[in-house]
């Protein structure tokens, strides 16, 4: 038997309309953005779970710092990233945001980003695997 473990099942990931607004939003001002997130969500394909768990929110959801290419600050000014890993083989990107723009995300605010996408879930709207409308994650590029 072998010491070494397998490598992690690729996971299905979700984009909310949160996170898509956001990413447009951010990529007038940062060009490179999509460049700069694209690692992180191929990480998340691979099975890996990045960054930090948020506490108070009741759920497995992270943080992850993002490198911003574009400001030069490393990943202390970079950006900011929130998923929800509901479970091994899913993730939901909720939101991302600079963190020169934006202080620290609350929990009730990841917590009403959930429940707007249940509730477009819920209503017929498909949830999107892709930040730009196609039918699997791909990169942002």
């Amino acid at each position: 038997m072998s010491s070494e473990s397998a490598p992690p099942s690729p996971r299905d990931v979700r984009f909310t309309p949160e996170f898509k607004r956001n990413l447009r939003q951010l990529a007038k001002k940062y060009r490179r953005i999509r460049l700069d997130v694209q690692p992180t969500i191929d990480a998340l394909i691979r099975g890996e779970l990045l960054g930090d768990q948020i506490q108070g929110v009741g759920l497995v959801v992270y943080k992850v710092r993002v490198r911003n290419s574009d400001a030069q600050r490393g990943k202390s000014g970079g950006y900011r990233m929130i998923y929800y890993a509901p479970t091994d083989l899913s993730v939901v990107l909720l939101t991302l945001y600079s963190k020169t723009e934006q202080q620290d995300i609350e929990a009730h605010e990841i917590l009403a980003i959930l429940q707007a996408d249940i509730n477009a879930t819920e209503q017929g709207e498909t949830p999107e695997s892709s930040a730009w409308g196609d039918s699997a994650a791909q990169p942002l590029s």
